[in-house]
């Protein structure tokens, strides 16, 4: 028996005695074997070749309009795309991944998207932020830069002629957790670590494939990222701190009261996608404005480079939610 023919055989008798209902947009199921992909209904399908980590930084990209610095340390600062014309401009912030680490990524990750923003007329606001390794990040460190780099553009606006009525906040990967946590800040109490009055409100939080809950996942993600990087940088397990992780995880502080949409591929493989259905799920019951989008045929890095099948997807969606 053909090693495509056993597998056929093995599932259907799994689908015969297994007791959870099939979720439809799982059909039709995606066979492989010996790097060839078959559906259910017998149909040849080519196995898409998914981006790798490390390609997103090779994605041609012209040089910034401004580098801004927003702190005194020299990884805070921020790179400014301004669409042509008077303006004002809406603004996407741009927060890049790497599995939280300064020798997986940079803000380099999103450069194209920037230029891509302000083909499309949006201003974006791509920023640095202290990564784990670096004097000042972890605990609240990390999460204290994307804070100030965000509310900086109430010092930039004036200048550059940008709407700070129309602010979205777009991270991939490590960077989709720091995006959702920008959701959170408003909430956060005087207690907190990372508590500061009055945050720059903003429309939306586009995430994408990045993590929600920091309690979730843990063995997972620090196998992919070949490192303790949750318990790093947070400076503990969820039970030796356990309000830090709940003062980052979006699950647990819901409703946020902030436009979310989640950009998934299909073939994600750092975040799982029954963990994004399930979060949705809970947020639209709170009360939030929630969404999650599966776009066919990627993995984890096509949703952040805008010369992918994803990019229309993420286009529209900032479009949207600056438009609230």
């Amino acid at each position: 028996m053909s090693v495509l023919l056993a597998t056929i055989v093995c599932y259907g008798f799994a689908l015969s005695y297994s007791r959870r209902p099939i979720d439809a947009p799982s059909i039709p199921v995606y066979l492989h074997a010996r790097g060839v992909a078959m559906t259910m209904q017998g149909a040849a399908v080519p196995k898409p070749a998914l981006m790798k980590p490390g390609e997103l930084e090779k994605l041609p990209a012209r040089p910034p309009d401004h580098r801004i610095a927003y702190g005194n340390d020299t990884n805070q600062f921020g790179e400014l795309r301004v669409p042509a014309g008077r303006g004002p401009h809406p603004v996407a912030v741009l927060v890049h991944g790497g599995c939280w680490k300064a020798e997986y990524a940079t803000l380099r990750d999103l450069a194209s998207m920037g230029d891509a923003l302000k083909d499309a007329g949006i201003a974006s606001w791509n920023i640095e932020y202290r990564r784990l390794r670096q004097d000042g990040s972890g605990w609240p460190g990390t999460y204290r830069d994307i804070g100030a780099a965000i509310d900086h553009l109430r010092e930039v606006a004036p200048k550059h002629a940008l709407d700070l009525t129309r602010v979205v906040i777009v991270g991939h990967s490590a960077g989709g957790h720091l995006a959702m946590w920008s959701a959170i800040r408003h909430r956060l109490t005087a207690s907190s670590d990372l508590y500061v009055p009055n945050p720059l409100p903003i429309q939306g939080v586009i995430n994408l494939a990045g993590t929600i809950d920091m309690t979730q996942n843990i063995a997972d993600m620090e196998a992919g990222c070949r490192d303790t990087v949750v318990t790093s940088l947070l400076g503990g397990s969820p039970e030796s701190v356990p309000a830090r992780y709940r003062e980052v995880s979006a699950t647990a502080m819901l409703p946020l009261g902030v436009a979310q949409l989640l950009v998934w591929g299909e073939h994600e493989n750092f975040v799982p996608l029954p963990l994004a259905r399930s979060y949705v799920t809970a947020a639209v019951r709170a009360g939030d404005k929630a969404r999650l989008l599966v776009v066919p045929a990627v993995g984890h890095f096509e949703p952040a480079s805008p010369l992918s099948t994803a990019w229309p997807t993420v286009l529209a969606a900032v479009r949207e939610l600056l438009t609230r």
